[in-house]
């Protein structure tokens, strides 16, 4: 066979080829299951500024609504040490609390955020509704806020004074 018969037969052959393809392609396109839609995978989980461990213990508990309020919260948390509030470690790693309106104690989270931003609340995105936010932490005295306005605005602004240890 010569070069030219042979080139003439694969072109024939090419075309074929070109339109069987073409033909197994075109019934790929007809009405089938939708495409999965790949979801991006969630954000690295930030790790909080204040460990679970840190803020375990007993506690004086007050709240106050405004701002120049907070002194005279901090000394009415710091007599509370004689009904102290406890938080504890939970199992999982968590504390030990109450969620707002609930008088079942259960394990929270702390949970880290952007901007070294630090919540306590239950398992799922930092700054979540039933979360409060750690304000402010020196080791001796805590200040929370409930993240949702509504909460915030019945519960205040919480002041926990660490107690004493027991003699």
């Amino acid at each position: 066979m010569t070069f030219h018969v042979l080139r003439r037969r694969t072109g024939l052959a090419g075309t074929v080829l070109a339109g069987a393809v073409v033909s197994l392609l075109a019934g790929c396109a007809s009405p089938g299951p939708a495409p999965v839609a790949m979801t991006p995978p969630p954000p690295p989980e930030i790790p909080p500024r204040i460990k679970a461990a840190e803020i375990t213990g007993r506690w004086g508990l007050a709240a106050y609504h405004k701002p120049e309020d907070r002194a005279r919260t901090e000394a009415a948390a710091r007599n509370q040490c004689r009904q102290p509030y406890v938080i504890s470690l939970g199992p999982n790693g968590g504390v030990m609390m109450h969620l707002a309106d609930s008088s079942k104690i259960e394990e929270l989270r702390l949970k880290g955020a952007p901007g070294d931003r630090t919540f306590i609340g239950p398992a799922g995105e930092a700054g979540g509704a039933q979360d409060r936010e750690i304000v402010s932490f020196d080791g001796r005295v805590m200040i929370t806020r409930f993240v949702d306005k509504e909460v915030e605005s019945r519960y205040g602004t919480s002041v926990y004074v660490r107690c004493a240890p027991r003699a």
